[in-house]
């Protein structure tokens, strides 16, 4: 990847709090069945910075995805 490249991932991003979201409960679905979760905006930054990214933005869209962008460090 080069320096100016953009690391994209469309994923459901966990709101803060706990009023109800659909992403919340495809968690706990993911939870029991297959052992997958989704994540908070906070848990993707350290995922992020764990794989050597800086988490830049995070941009809701119509849907329960958002397009999580990150770049090298």
């Amino acid at each position: 990847m080069t320096k100016t490249a953009k690391l994209l991932v469309i994923e459901m991003v966990i709101p803060p709090g706990n009023e109800a979201s659909y992403s919340k409960l495809l968690d706990l679905m993911m939870l029991v069945g297959p052992g997958g979760c989704d994540r908070t905006e906070a848990e993707y930054e350290a995922l992020f910075q764990a794989g050597g990214f800086k988490l830049t933005k995070v941009i809701p869209t119509q849907s329960p995805a958002s397009v999580i962008e990150g770049i090298p460090e």
